[in-house]
């Protein structure tokens, strides 16, 4: 919850940008989305943030994945605020000096953009029972952003469709449960009813997805799977498993969600090992990801 206090400074940062600054009101809005998601991560009143808080919070963005042009936006958004601060005799304690600047050329693993996301999806071919499979797969990894052996153990009873979850089993043997989109589920429930009752054969098995032999798949099997699905969508950028978890993250944070809830769904420590994190309320998670994740109500097998 931001202050009232942090709220009168928030809109007398915005006049500034437009009166002073000159700012067209997209860029204005771009600014103030950046500066709200920072203040729904640090969780305390402005005047209270610190240098070390602003590291902490870019620390975070770059263990998820997030491109550094969108860090270096970011960062360049808070800056411009607390210049603001100082020019105009605010107190604060940042002093901008001591956050590392964001280098563009750093490498970071490949994401995907949106537009090629959807390609890689759209362009799995579905009519084998393989091919359901893979489109299953991907499209719950996509929206869920799980790690390739949380997708390899996943069971048919991790699956909580009726109040639109599943149930994973992360590092450390750690359970979180995470939302999932109409799309995905809808994929899922097709291969479930179709292609993995052929892929299954006589075996008796809860896994949930299956290679062709009706077992477990393997993490070498999914990667060349990826690889393949990779090629035939004409998509240039090495790809991973990896690849899928960072898009999800990033795309979720480049839209506006809250940094807390990314890293909530991803089964991520922050790494300000010192600070206790308040609980998260599923319910908030949930319209989260639905507000924020592309693809939400995407074509499905029912569509």
């Amino acid at each position: 919850m931001i202050s009232e206090k942090d709220t009168a400074l928030i809109n007398r940062f915005k006049f500034y940008l437009k009166a002073e600054r000159g700012l067209s009101e997209v860029s204005i809005s771009c600014y103030l989305d950046d500066l709200y998601q920072f203040i729904n991560w640090v969780e305390m009143t402005l005047f209270d943030v610190t240098h070390s808080d602003i590291t902490a919070y870019m620390s975070d963005l770059y263990d998820l994945g997030l491109e550094a042009s969108s860090m270096a936006r970011k960062r360049s958004a808070l800056k411009s605020f607390f210049d603001f601060l100082l020019e105009n005799e605010y107190p604060t304690q940042v002093d901008f000096d001591k956050i590392p600047s964001i280098k563009l050329n750093h490498h970071i693993p490949d994401v995907l953009s949106i537009d090629e996301m959807f390609q890689l999806l759209d362009n799995i071919d579905t009519e084998s029972d393989l091919g359901v499979r893979n489109r299953a797969i991907t499209e719950l990894m996509y929206a869920t952003g799980v790690r390739i052996s949380e997708m390899l153990n996943l069971k048919t009873s991790d699956l909580m469709f009726n109040e639109e979850l599943i149930r994973v089993i992360g590092k450390g043997n750690k359970q979180r449960i995470i939302p999932i989109n109409e799309t995905a589920m809808e994929w899922v429930e097709f291969y479930q009813k179709s292609a993995r009752l052929q892929l299954k054969k006589n075996e008796e098995t809860n896994i949930l997805f299956l290679n062709y032999n009706g077992h477990k798949m393997s993490r070498m099997g999914f990667w060349k799977v990826l690889q393949k699905l990779a090629l035939q969508s004409g998509i240039m950028k090495t790809i991973s498993p990896h690849t899928i978890r960072h898009s999800f993250a990033t795309h979720l944070l480049e839209s506006g969600a809250n940094l807390r809830i990314v890293q909530e769904l991803l089964g991520h420590s922050s790494i300000r090992t010192t600070q206790i994190y308040t609980h998260v309320d599923m319910r908030f998670i949930q319209e989260e990801h639905a507000l924020y994740h592309p693809g939400n109500k995407r074509f499905s097998p029912k569509k």
